[in-house]
């Protein structure tokens, strides 16, 4: 049950950070690889926030606040003037802004890791330590669904979540229907960066170090989530993210601890095998 509940608290992380991917994938067609730094950027926020003194409420604003911001400026400034060019540059640029994010936080704040602070702690609850439960699971958990049902309304109920979908099934058509296709993008990326600064808030309740690499791993592993649940795919996003959360905490917690990461990616090279397009993804057909 403790495996469980901490697989599922993970899990959300994954799926957070996954839907970031899977939007901008789904809206602007491209992939975002620079998408965990701003988990990275949100986390050094908080860090910042917190050392002048001020509340973990206030840590958390100023952190979706900034983590909104650069995803507007890295799509604005990086992605948009490579709207029509190949794949390819985009991705390299992708990567690119990947490595100037990472840099950048090492020139500011030094290579090592360093403590976010001791105001940074969950208070413990008696009945849930008493099962192995940690406040800081439980909390990621709920608030991880929360936030997921939240943006699935927000698509399906709102105008801009309409032409978000628009623009994802046929962008030209989108356009001619009077949808501003900028906006639209501009918005997938404020909308993915707020819900990394999310995932980085969470990711510091279960290790409360910052780190310019913090954002490496959880980005790949949430993209592999990504591509599982079916890249573009929203709900694909958040399946792939539990479904990796639960397998990775299960493997830590049997003898194949070691190897965690094989096991990871084992399944994502078995699940495409399977089905090509990830667990809930759809199979695009393009007119000749």
């Amino acid at each position: 049950m403790i495996t469980l509940i901490d697989g599922l608290s993970l899990g959300s992380i994954y799926a957070l950070i996954a839907l970031g991917y899977t939007m901008v994938y789904g809206i602007a067609k491209m992939l975002n690889f620079a998408h965990g730094d701003v988990i990275m950027v949100g986390a050094y926020a908080i860090m910042v926030t917190l050392s002048c003194s001020l509340s973990p409420v206030v840590a958390i604003i100023v952190s979706v606040v900034l983590c909104t911001l650069l995803g507007m400026i890295i799509e604005k400034l990086a992605y948009r003037p490579l709207r029509g060019a190949s794949p390819l540059a985009v991705l390299i640029t992708a990567i690119g802004v990947s490595y100037f994010l990472q840099g950048l936080a090492q020139i500011i704040f030094g290579a090592e890791s360093k403590p976010v602070g001791s105001s940074w702690k969950l208070p413990a609850i008696p009945a849930l330590n008493k099962h192995g439960i940690t406040t800081a699971a439980l909390v990621t958990l709920i608030c991880g669904i929360i936030i997921m049902v939240v943006l699935t309304l927000f698509i399906k109920c709102t105008k801009t979540g309409s032409a978000m979908l628009a623009v994802s099934e046929d962008r030209g058509a989108a356009t001619l229907m009077g949808v501003n296709v900028n906006k639209i993008i501009t918005i997938t990326f404020a909308i993915g960066s707020a819900l990394a600064a999310f995932a980085g808030m969470f990711y510091l309740l279960q290790i409360p170090n910052a780190e310019p690499m913090l954002g490496a791993m959880p980005g790949i592993t949430a993209f592999t989530a990504a591509v599982i649940g079916g890249i573009g795919s929203i709900p694909g996003a958040m399946v792939g993210g539990i479904l990796l959360g639960v397998v990775e905490k299960f493997c830590l917690a049997s003898p194949l601890s070691s190897y965690t990461v094989a096991v990871k990616f084992s399944l994502l090279i078995i699940i495409l095998l399977v089905k090509p397009t990830g667990l809930l993804g759809k199979v695009s057909r393009e007119k000749v």
